[in-house]
């Protein structure tokens, strides 16, 4: 019906039946055209960097992908968008994914309808949450909104060395209780350190914590990618 240059699309995931599928299923979807494949972090750069997709679909939860994939798509790429599509994940993963540059998100149980109205919407530069993705969100109080509202920079920050260490331990996935029995505390104290930390970030909620602990380094993503998988 139009004439107008494809969309083009990578499709990056370990396993090859995920990729046929979601290639044979492209074809379905006017103005998609997939360019590529990959099957591991390395093969997705080198592809990103040869032919520079504007969409990558992509599992960084498969073998040989890790978060880390999202920010190479963005740094070699910056348009490029990214669509994720795992088949589990938990609040801590979703934070990540949207910290590090995806821009649309669903899960595998998808049905097909669903997943070729979420490469239709990122082509086209919009962004597409799955129902199961938005229970999720709003369950973990995530504000999409927001997630670059913080400071790229803790300079304005100054959390003490106990402050750091409840949020390090928050930030993988530790109760309140299991952080007072790591170091030793009362829950009561822990509780404390963890309204002040809050107040200093200028945050509500543990998401926008994590978010705050890993765009300053203070954990690494990997460390908690798979914790508390749902």
């Amino acid at each position: 019906m139009s004439t107008s240059t494809p969309h083009t699309l990578a499709i990056a995931d370990s396993s090859a039946l995920f990729r046929l599928g979601v290639r044979n299923m492209v074809r379905q979807v006017p103005g998609i055209e997939v360019i590529g494949e990959a099957a591991s972090g390395e093969d997705l750069t080198g592809l990103v960097q040869s032919f520079g997709p504007d969409v990558v679909v992509v599992d960084f939860l498969s073998d040989g992908f890790d978060i880390d994939v999202v920010r190479m798509v963005k740094s070699v790429k910056p348009s490029t968008r990214v669509l994720a599509i795992t088949a589990q994940q938990s609040g801590h993963t979703l934070v990540n994914a949207l910290r590090a540059g995806v821009d649309s998100y669903i899960k595998k149980d998808c049905d097909l309808g669903e997943v070729e109205d979420a490469i239709r919407e990122t082509a086209r530069g919009g962004t597409f949450f799955c129902g199961q993705i938005l229970d999720r969100i709003r369950q973990e109080s995530i504000d999409v909104d927001d997630l670059e509202s913080l400071p790229l920079s803790c300079d304005p920050i100054h959390l003490s060395a106990r402050e750091t260490e409840v949020l390090e331990l928050i930030a993988e996935g530790m109760t309140n209780t299991q952080v007072a029995e790591k170091l030793f505390l009362s829950a009561h104290t822990v509780t404390t350190h963890r309204k002040n930390i809050m107040s200093k970030l200028g945050v509500n909620n543990t998401a926008a914590m994590v978010m705050y602990a890993v765009k300053t380094g203070l954990v690494s993503p990997n460390k908690f990618l798979f914790q508390g998988e749902v």
